[in-house]
C-alpha cells in the first residue's frame, strides 16, 4: 500500500475541524500523526504518514488542500550511513521513537526506519555525521 508522509499546517480557523477523523472516514486512509503542535489562535502543524490505495490518497491531498490546509512532502527522512557509525550510541538518548537503538545481541546501534519520525534530534549529536537528511518519497507497496 503506498504511503505518503506530509507536513500538515493548520490557519487558527481550522484548528478545531476534525481532520484526520474525515481522512479516515471519507477517504479510507490510514493516519499515523507522527508529530503535532497544535494550539489554539495560533498556526499548527502537523507530521503524518498517510497509507491507502493510490488514488484514495490522491483524493485525501485533495481534499486537504481544497479545506484550506498548507500541504508539503515531508522534506526528508533521515538516513543513517552505517559505514561511518563507529555504535557510540550518542544518538540514541535524544531519539524518541527509539528508531535508533541498542541492539544489545552485537551492542550495535540499529536503525528502524519505520519508526523514525524525521525530527532531526539525532543529527547534531552524533560525532562522526552517521546520520543525515535524505530527501523524501513515495513508498510504494501492495495495493497501489
Amino acid at each position: 500500500m503506498p504511503k505518503k508522509k506530509v507536513v500538515l499546517n493548520f490557519p487558527p480557523h481550522l484548528i478545531d475541524q476534525p481532520v484526520t477523523y474525515r481522512l479516515i472516514k471519507e477517504h479510507d486512509l490510514e493516519v499515523n500523526i507522527l508529530r503535532a503542535r497544535i494550539n489554539p489562535n495560533e498556526w499548527g502543524r502537523m507530521v503524518v504518514e498517510l497509507s491507502g490505495k493510490k488514488p484514495k490518497l490522491e483524493a485525501g491531498l485533495r481534499f486537504l488542500t481544497d479545506l484550506g490546509l498548507g500541504v508539503e512532502p515531508l522534506a526528508g527522512e533521515v538516513k543513517w550511513l552505517e559505514e561511518r557509525c563507529i555504535h557510540c550510541t550518542a544518538c540514541i538518548a535524544p531519539c524518541p521513537t527509539h528508531a535508533l537503538d541498542l541492539d544489545r545481541t552485537g551492542m550495535t546501534v540499529a536503525f528502524d526506519r519505520e519508526r523514525c519520525i524525521a525530527c532531526e534530534l539525532c543529527l547534531n549529536v552524533c560525532p562522526y555525521r552517521a546520520i543525515e537528511m535524505a530527501s523524501g518519497q513515495w513508498e510504494q507497496g501492495a495495493g497501489a
